[in-house]
């Protein structure tokens, strides 16, 4: 089956662009980890799991972060020696890394829905890749090594017959075995070496969610949501053994490399080491915070590294023969730590349109900004709806952006031209924080800006235009681009990269046919045609002297037009000007009054007083604002004015 290219994007598809607000090294995990690798030589652990990056970590130290996926990654495996990585994504995408230098050398987007589990094959160098499609593909890994980011068009084996989704896989190193568990119940076989389907194992009573088959693949352990373990005699086609130590569902297995002791974990946070000679024999080796998700052997064999749902990564000592037979006390302590940062549980985009207030796991209240694309302040644990209350302003900014969560902790951005338009946004500069413009009232757009600022080194966009991005930027940008359509979570990603990236070749040639024409054309070209227009009529106040009223302006009033960012004391300027003196244009906006200077008619546009539903008007309110919060209605707004002394 032929792999689709990032750039085979059906030009009928909508296409976002989506920005990661994160740290410039992410060296916490923020959420679940849902696996874990070690390297025994270099004495590496790898972990993956629900922010989307991989992290390698040298004896508890960070060492770097491995980022191209965009939604959480749900397995990953070491391959020819330590030196390369394949990962599993719920971004539907496998990916191969070199692990030592931590990049991303290729993508394959052959499945069509989350991808879960992983199994490999040492001997063989193959590996195998399933998930919620129900099926299931083999790499060879020397093909794989092939690749590049842009050329990874790669045939593939695929094994049929699984009726469900699959959850895990597992493979023995001679590559003889393959065996899937899935929410069917049920163990499914296959020779890898012909593709054959052999046989079905039928037992468990819930989703099998974890798989461990010994070297000469005669036995398979299964860890069941049913909360039990179940030991399997492969060449005879049955169950020999049924384990009942948990008490909730059973998520990770471990085996001990001649099969004598199987260690499971799961829902109920407890990681039990079992003899399979007798079964009578087993030990809590620890109790998490949270329930486990995956283990791996230490380099000696004499400990586990364990993930959880929570982001903190443990290590604990293994039971002896002494623990077995005497009752011995396991320690209740872990031998290690690796810590994890806390996930983002809300966040909140505030009337601005520009910042998000957040709060974390751990009750920290933060506040981010949008087009710096980065935390500007740090709250502490204070009170989260009162800072809501509190920051609360009466200003109507039309919304630009979504932003979601879904990678645990970090924000995403989401930018398009769909129900939320990009473009939407116009301030003033002075409102934006730019302070070179020629004058404070000069208008921006936020969309633009932002966009600017994403695609700044990248050649596709011509130098002018650069010119306007007067932000501080930060380098922690994530860009990547979505095609909507392609599977059930909003999209499919067609190109991830890192801002400071997209000058580089290769990056370059991916953009050029990934970036949506929308996107190119608005940063080059001056998008003013956006502007929202509001329509609306101006009244005189009961109060305001007739002889001061234009005898045509008695009449039926006109339906004026302006630019819907137009503020308060600009109307003002065009009733002192246009109502109340000797001018003729239609609609406000167009001239630069002095407010100091007083009109032919003696009063000056501070004397002019607005008034909506009989609420004053400040000065520097704009109309979209008054629309939206004093107006309140779909209707032709309709503003009051007279003349107040001073």
């Amino acid at each position: 089956m032929a792999n689709l290219k990032p750039g085979s994007q059906n030009t009928r598809k909508k296409v976002q662009v989506s920005m990661v607000i994160c740290e410039a090294e992410e060296k916490r995990h923020r959420s679940g980890v849902n696996a874990l690798q070690l390297d025994p030589v270099l004495d590496r652990l790898y972990s993956a799991g629900r922010d989307s990056i991989i992290r390698v970590y040298e004896h508890e130290r960070f060492l770097h972060g491995m980022e191209h996926h965009t939604d959480w990654v749900n397995d990953i495996v070491l391959c020819c020696g330590g030196r390369h990585l394949i990962s599993a994504s719920s971004d539907t995408t496998v990916k191969v890394w070199n692990a030592h230098k931590g990049f991303c050398m290729s993508t394959l987007r052959t499945h069509k829905d989350y991808v879960k589990a992983l199994a490999y094959a040492k001997d063989r160098e193959q590996v195998a890749s399933a998930g919620l499609d129900k099926s299931i593909y083999l790499w060879d890994i020397n093909t794989l090594m092939a690749l590049t980011a842009s050329n990874n068009t790669v045939t593939t084996s695929s094994l049929i017959g699984s009726k469900e989704s699959i959850y895990s896989l597992a493979m023995n190193p001679s590559g003889s075995i393959i065996v899937s568990g899935s929410t069917e119940k049920a163990l499914r076989l296959w020779d890898p070496r012909t593709c054959a389907k052999l046989f079905k194992l039928k037992g468990h009573a819930d989703n099998v969610k974890a798989l461990v088959v010994s070297r000469d693949g005669t036995l398979c352990l299964s860890g069941s949501s049913d909360g039990s373990i179940k030991l399997w005699n492969l060449g005879n086609q049955r169950n020999i053994l049924t384990i009942r130590v948990h008490t909730d569902s059973v998520w990770a297995l471990l085996a001990t490399e001649s099969f004598s002791h199987v260690i499971s974990g799961g829902r109920d946070k407890k990681i039990i080491m079992t003899d399979l000679k007798n079964t009578a024999n087993s030990v809590v080796v620890c109790v998490e915070e949270a329930p486990i998700l995956k283990m791996c052997f230490t380099a000696d064999q004499q400990a586990v590294w364990v993930s959880t749902s929570d982001s903190s990564i443990r290590c604990w000592k293994l039971p002896t023969e002494k623990h077995f037979k005497d009752e011995a006390k396991m320690p209740s302590t872990p031998v290690s730590l690796i810590p994890g940062g806390a996930a983002i549980r809300q966040a909140v985009v505030l009337n601005d349109k520009r910042h998000i207030l957040t709060k974390d796991a751990q009750e920290n209240v933060a506040v981010y900004d949008v087009l710096r694309a980065r935390q500007v302040e740090d709250l502490g644990q204070i009170n989260f709806q009162e800072e809501l209350k509190n920051r609360f302003k009466m200003v109507y900014v039309p919304n630009w952006f979504n932003v979601d969560l879904k990678t645990g902790f970090m924000l995403t951005v989401h930018l398009g031209q769909d129900e939320v338009d990009c473009f939407a946004a116009w301030v003033s500069a002075r409102d934006a924080g730019i302070r070179d413009t020629p004058e404070p009232d000069h208008k921006v757009n936020y969309g633009k800006l932002l966009l600017q600022a994403l695609f700044e080194h990248w050649r596709g966009v011509r130098n002018g235009s650069r010119k306007q991005v007067a932000l501080q930027r930060s380098q922690t940008h994530s860009a990547y681009f979505k095609i909507d359509g392609f599977s059930e979570v909003g999209g499919r990603t067609l190109y991830r990269v890192l801002v400071g990236d997209t000058s580089g070749d290769t990056e370059n040639a991916l953009l050029n046919e990934t970036v949506p024409n929308w996107v190119i054309s608005n940063i080059e070209e001056n998008c003013t045609n956006k502007f929202i227009k509001v329509q609306f009529y101006l009244q005189p106040h009961s109060s305001v002297p007739t002889h001061l009223l234009k005898q045509d302006r008695l009449k039926k009033p006109d339906r004026l037009v302006a630019n819907d960012f137009i503020q308060c004391r600009k109307v003002a300027e065009h009733i002192l000007e246009k109502l109340l003196g000797d001018g003729t244009a239609s609609s406000p906006g167009g001239g630069d009054a002095d407010s100091s200077t007083p009109s032919n008619n003696g009063y000056n546009v501070d004397q002019i007083e607005l008034t909506c539903n009989e609420q004053v008007l400040d000065p520097s309110m704009d109309l979209r604002t008054v629309k939206h919060f004093i107006w309140k209605s779909s209707s032709d707004l309709t503003l009051y004015y007279k003349i107040i002394n001073k």
